[in-house]
C-alpha cells in the first residue's frame, strides 16, 4: 500500500513545460536567466538544487546523492561528484551502509526539510562548455532510507541507483540555476511483496530558478470543523487536509483528479495542511512555473500514487503565480 498520509505577469502567460522524470528522451531548451562572459562566451554557469513535497506516513527521507551528471550531445559529459568536485556538495555521515559505515562521496539530505520555498544546492555555479546534454543524471548511492511514524526505518530503493531527467540545452554565456523538486505524493510508494519503498523518478519536477514563484497560505479552522475534518491533533506532524494544484484557472471541482486518478485535470502537485500547535493551519507550495491555476482544497489526506482514490474536494480558488521570491499568499475561508 502507498503512505497515507505570484509582480503579476503583464499580459498573457505562456504554459511552462513541466520536466519530468519520466521523460528520458528528448530535448527541453531552457532559458538562461543570467548575462554572458566575456573572457569565455562559450561557456555556462549551472547551479542545481533539490526540494521536496511532503508526503504523508514518514518523518524523514533520506535520499542519499553521489553524482550528477549531464550527458554529453557532442560536447562531452559534464559529472560532479559529492565531496570530490569544487562545485559539488560537501559529503555528510548520514549515509551508511548495513554495517554502519559511512558511505563515502555521499550527502544525504532529508527532503522533508525542504518543503515550501526551501532548497538543497548539489552543484553550484559549475563552468563548462555550453551545449546540448542529452540528459540530467543523478546518481543515488545506497543507504537512503524512509523513518516512519514509529521512529522504524526502511529501506529507500531508487530503481538501477539512478533518476533520469530529459536532457538541457545551456546557451552560450548563461547562468542557469535549477531546482529539482521531489513531489513526494507521486514519487515514493510502497510496493506489494517488495521491502522498503520505492522513489519512482515519475513525481520529480525540473524547475528553471528565473521562471518560477511559490504559494503559502492558511486553512480556516471553520472550514476543517464543518466538514467532519481532523482538528488540532495532538501530534503536528499528522496532516489535517490536502491542497492539490492544477494548471489552468476555473478548473470544475467535479473533473478534479487525485495524484493517481484520471479524471479530466490531473494535479500538477500537491501538499499537506498541517495544525501549528496553537490555532492555525498552514500549507506551502514552492517551485511553481509562473502560470495560472486553480487551487481545491480537500480533508481527505490519503493519495495512492498508483491508484483512483475517492477524494473530495471542498473548494477551488484561482491564483497566479509570477515570477517571484516571495510566496502568493493563498488563504482558504469560510
Amino acid at each position: 500500500m502507498a503512505l497515507t498520509n505570484s509582480t503579476i505577469m503583464e499580459g498573457n502567460t505562456m504554459k511552462k513545460a513541466i520536466i519530468t522524470g519520466a521523460v528520458i528522451a528528448g530535448i527541453s531548451t531552457l532559458t538562461a536567466c543570467g548575462g554572458s562572459s566575456d573572457n569565455d562566451p562559450q561557456s555556462v554557469k549551472f547551479s542545481l538544487s533539490v526540494s521536496d513535497a511532503p508526503v504523508n506516513g514518514a518523518r524523514v527521507v533520506m535520499v542519499c546523492f553521489n553524482e550528477v551528471e549531464l550527458t554529453g550531445n557532442g560536447v562531452g559529459s559534464q559529472s560532479f561528484t559529492i565531496g570530490d568536485d569544487d562545485n559539488a556538495a560537501e559529503a555528510n555521515d548520514n549515509c551508511r551502509d548495513e554495517q554502519g559505515n559511512v558511505i563515502a562521496n555521499t550527502r544525504g539530505i532529508d527532503l522533508l526539510l525542504l518543503d515550501g520555498a526551501k532548497s538543497e544546492a548539489l552543484v553550484s555555479e559549475a563552468e563548462f562548455a555550453a551545449g546540448n546534454y542529452g540528459q540530467l543524471r543523478l546518481e543515488i548511492a545506497e543507504g537512503s532510507y524512509v523513518e516512519v511514524e514509529d521512529g522504524s526505518r526502511v529501506p529507500l530503493r531508487v530503481p538501477s541507483n539512478e533518476l533520469k531527467l530529459g536532457g538541457v540545452t545551456l546557451s552560450a554565456g548563461g547562468t542557469f540555476s535549477y531546482t529539482l523538486e521531489f513531489d513526494l505524493r507521486k514519487a515514493m510508494v510502497d510496493p506489494v511483496g517488495q521491502a522498503g519503498y520505492l522513489l519512482k523518478p515519475t513525481g520529480l519536477r525540473l524547475v528553471d530558478n528565473s521562471e518560477i514563484g511559490h504559494i503559502t497560505g492558511q486553512v480556516a479552522e471553520g472550514i476543517l470543523i464543518n466538514n467532519n475534518c481532523t482538528v488540532a491533533p495532538a501530534d503536528a506532524a499528522i496532516p489535517v487536509a490536502t491542497v492539490y494544484l492544477y494548471q489552468g484557472a476555473d478548473r470544475p471541482l467535479d473533473e478534479l483528479s487525485d495524484t493517481g486518478g484520471d479524471n479530466s485535470y490531473q494535479p500538477y502537485t500537491s501538499t499537506n495542511v498541517y495544525f501549528d500547535g496553537v490555532s492555525e493551519y498552514n500549507y506551502s507550495i514552492g517551485f511553481i512555473d509562473a502560470d495560472s491555476y486553480t487551487a481545491a482544497l480537500s480533508c481527505d489526506v490519503a493519495d495512492d500514487p498508483e491508484a483512483a482514490d475517492q477524494i473530495e474536494f471542498l473548494q477551488a480558488q484561482n491564483v497566479e503565480i509570477s515570477v517571484s521570491s516571495t510566496p502568493v499568499e493563498l488563504d482558504f475561508v469560510e
